[in-house]
């Protein structure tokens, strides 16, 4: 999945949701479920997340809504091979990431 985001050092939810095509409701869940999740918070409780947690949400996302696991199997996966998968999953990333670049690039020809 590609994730439409500017670089910066914090997200609010709403741009998170947004950008993952979900409620911030889920975010808010999934945020409360999964303890690699650990976005600020502001004097207001306003979360703000950081590229870490953007590239752990995409993470979640993948296991839970693309490969159809349960919360219990995601939480699981990434106690246990977390490491190892969390790599694979950056490269796969990278490579979608350099791969829509390259599409736009096309388009503009």
């Amino acid at each position: 999945m590609y994730i439409n985001l500017p670089e910066k050092r914090y997200y609010a939810i709403g741009e998170v949701a947004k950008a993952f095509d979900v409620n911030t409701s889920l975010i808010r869940f999934w945020e409360k479920e999964f303890d690699v999740l650990k976005p600020k918070k502001n004097a207001k409780g306003n979360r703000k997340f950081t590229p870490e947690d953007i590239k752990n949400l995409k993470f979640i996302y993948h296991l839970v809504k693309e490969r159809g696991f349960t919360l219990e199997g995601a939480k699981t996966h990434l106690k246990e091979g977390k490491k190892d998968t969390l790599n694979n999953f950056e490269i796969v990333s990278k490579l979608e990431d350099i791969r829509n670049q390259l599409i736009k690039i096309k388009e503009h020809l």
